[in-house]
């Protein structure tokens, strides 16, 4: 059992070193008709909401007469958060984000490191270190810095992941290159470190509190630091295989699928330049689903209905 069981929905299709691939099948109706799992797939993503705003411990140890207001609580901060709020209000009103966005911070609010948090949970067996939600730098702002930080305790392993929510896999891709870019710079990474330092000493029990502020203190070689450090890259994105198919077993389905994951890995390959890169354990994890608008649509409308339950 994982900590959202999130395999019930989402199944892990490919599973290779430095690519992992993910999807949603289909189900049948009274009539026998046959839809895509979208609203079981929104309650997976949503389970891990609280854990995702309030961090590993909080979650673990919410008993089941606060589960309510804990989710209540965390619908609440989440819109507390300037991108969340202003593209709730932009889906609740019947519109959406295009890939090509200039405010690419807005592109935040769309949920994809809630995505990334549940898919290291549940398929990487991994912990938060921190919660970028909890750690704001002030109320209404995230942590900027990578969507996510977690650690895998048997390997000792960081993982600092970056996500992305698109319409177009090649430009989510493009994004995602463009992070690593950003991002993993020697002085960009030092000034990381020390951030993350002092956000974990101010955290409740975390895991392996000493080890991992001295992996994370300055002085240490970057090159021991990138060995154990995993940069799993997730692009979440809407993909025709659900509306060609509508059965994930049919073996006509699953050629389609694949090769339309290996050519977006080939592709991620062309364009991955970075001069660290044989430095930089990549995992490019790739999330198809039927439709990326429609989908967070959901989760906003949701998230709104649970924050309205609280008054």
């Amino acid at each position: 059992m994982t900590p959202f069981n999130s395999q019930k929905v989402i199944e892990e299709r490919i599973k290779q070193i430095n690519l992992r691939s993910y999807l949603v099948g289909f189900d049948i109706n009274d009539s026998g008709s046959t839809f895509y799992r979208i609203d079981p797939l929104v309650m997976t993503i949503l389970s891990a909401l609280h854990e995702f705003a309030y961090g590993y411990h909080e979650g673990k140890t919410t008993n089941n007469t606060e589960t309510l207001s804990k989710i209540i609580d965390a619908a609440k901060s989440v819109y507390k958060i300037d991108e969340y709020k202003k593209v709730k209000d932009i889906y609740c009103n019947s519109g959406s984000i295009e890939d090509d966005i200039a405010d690419k911070y807005i592109k935040r609010g769309e949920f994809g490191e809630l995505i990334l948090h549940l898919i290291l949970r549940d398929f990487h067996n991994t912990l938060p270190l921190l919660s970028k939600i909890y750690f704001k730098d002030s109320i209404g702002h995230t942590v900027h810095g990578f969507d996510a930080v977690h650690i895998e305790p048997v390997s000792k392993t960081l993982w600092l992941g970056e996500s992305k929510l698109y319409l177009d896999p090649k430009k989510g891709i493009s994004e995602l290159i463009n992070d690593v870019e950003e991002h993993f710079k020697i002085d960009y990474l030092n000034a990381e470190f020390t951030l993350i330092s002092k956000k974990i000493k101010h955290s409740k029990e975390t895991p392996l509190l000493d080890y991992w502020l001295d992996v994370l203190s300055a002085g240490g070689k970057l090159s021991d630091k990138l060995n154990s450090i995993n940069i799993p890259l997730l692009c979440t994105y809407s993909c025709d295989s659900f509306t060609k198919f509508d059965d994930e077993k049919n073996s006509e389905f699953c050629q389609y699928y694949e090769e339309k994951i290996k050519s977006l890995k080939k592709y991620f390959d062309s364009k991955y330049k970075h001069p660290l890169k044989g430095h930089l354990n990549i995992i490019l994890l790739l999330f198809p689903v039927s439709n990326k608008t429609e989908l967070v649509k959901k989760l906003h409308q949701k998230l709104s209905l649970i924050q309205q339950i609280g008054g």
